[in-house]
């Protein structure tokens, strides 16, 4: 495949082929994103940072079909475990240094979650997974650098399952964007009936979870979940 000359040639080919039919083809998604070569004066823009937590910001909806964001890490951040409610998950490293590191799904009995296996992402670097694959965690390694990702969803989805690596017990989990095509998102609070809570290392609001879980997750990802404040975070 040829290279793609800039970002915008990205999103650009990216809806061709999402909308040429309802198959995905695996491997020419993972072609084109490779294909490009991270510039940071192209996606600057669209990289918002929070210094508390990792954020997903909204780059193309996709006509519905497909959603593509940028997810920004802050030094030392990670995901919770998480499925993709049955999605295909396309990411690519446009800045920094990124582990993904991957598990089954927990069984009946439950227990401690075991790592079956991890890939450093680095610079321009592609990865790929899906529910039949397994359950994915994100992270920055880095306690010094930020990092960028590239994420592609299709279709795009606005709650997953997440899951306590030390119970495999799993909670639904609602999306939510920091900011939309380079624009921030007034905060909101979601009504909800079950106890308040939300879980800090990820830009999502969980549902049917207890106070006492929410603590212990935020201890486990060592990030508080302080969503009224906000940094800024220079792209170079």
């Amino acid at each position: 495949m040829e290279l793609v000359g800039s970002f915008q040639d990205l999103l650009g080919e990216c809806r061709k082929v999402f909308d040429s039919g309802n198959v995905v083809d695996v491997d020419q998604v993972m072609s084109l994103l490779a294909s490009y070569t991270s510039k940071p004066e192209e996606w600057k823009k669209f990289a918002k940072f929070d210094r508390h937590k990792y954020t997903r910001n909204l780059v193309d909806e996709g006509n519905g079909k497909y959603n593509i964001m940028l997810l920004c890490w802050g030094e030392g951040m990670a995901s919770t475990i998480h499925d993709h409610s049955n999605a295909h998950c396309f990411m690519k490293n446009l800045r920094g240094h990124l582990i993904e590191r991957r598990y089954d799904f927990p069984t009946e009995e439950l227990g401690v979650m075991i790592e079956k296996g991890n890939q450093d992402l680095k610079l321009n670097q592609v990865a790929y997974i899906n529910d039949e694959l397994g359950l994915h965690r994100v992270e920055n390694p880095s306690h010094t650098n930020v990092a960028v990702s590239l994420h592609i969803y299709i279709p795009p989805f606005d709650q997953c399952h997440i899951f306590d690596p030390r119970t495999g017990k799993q909670n639904v989990s609602k999306m939510t964007f920091w900011s939309r095509y380079g624009k921030r998102i007034p905060f909101q609070i979601h009504e909800k009936t079950s106890p308040p809570a939300a879980t800090a290392a990820a830009a999502w609001t969980v549902q049917g979870e207890t106070e006492e879980n929410t603590k212990n997750e935020s201890l486990d990802n060592n990030v508080q979940h302080h969503p009224q404040q906000q940094a800024v975070v220079q792209v170079k």
